[in-house]
């Protein structure tokens, strides 16, 4: 098969048939973790990382959106579950009428605090422990190539 072919070839099929399996099971399995030892969905700790990531603990909605790449409407029905749970809280922007901050709130910080050892332990498990060096370096190569199709304008 060519360039100009519709269809992949078999190695590409194979490869491409893998990285779907890798793209479902991994999640899952972060997931299942994060539910058994903190009783945190893997969302949950995708937005907790985000807001610990800012030096107070609060990001602007479409911010925090973005950097999730989830549609607005996903993060705020999510937050809502959150906010219930005590994780996070949604405060209006004083500056801005239209626009919210959600914050993390002490039981967020203590929540993603008690989570995180046993999630990097167990991303170390099943992504890094059986990769070498050199595999890693090729690994990071790939997804920055792959991310950058996907984001044409920004870099990695």
């Amino acid at each position: 098969m060519d360039a100009a072919s519709p269809w992949l070839t078999d190695k590409q099929q194979r490869v491409w048939r893998r990285w779907l399996t890798l793209n479902a099971r991994l999640p899952a399995a972060l997931h299942r973790e994060l539910q058994a030892d903190a009783g945190l969905s893997l969302q949950d700790y995708d937005v907790l990382v985000q807001l610990t990531d800012t030096a107070d603990g609060r990001m602007r909605v479409s911010d925090l959106a973005r950097a999730l790449h989830w549609e607005r409407s996903r993060l705020s029905h999510h937050v809502t579950r959150m906010a219930r749970r005590g994780l996070v809280e949604r405060e209006e922007c004083p500056d801005d009428g239209r626009g919210a901050f959600i914050v993390l709130t002490p039981a967020g910080r203590a929540a993603i605090e008690q989570a995180a050892p046993a999630h990097v332990s167990t991303v170390r498990k099943l992504v890094f422990d059986s990769l070498s060096d050199e595999e890693l370096d090729s690994l990071a190569a790939i997804t920055d190539k792959v991310l950058t199709q996907l984001e044409p304008d920004a870099t990695p």
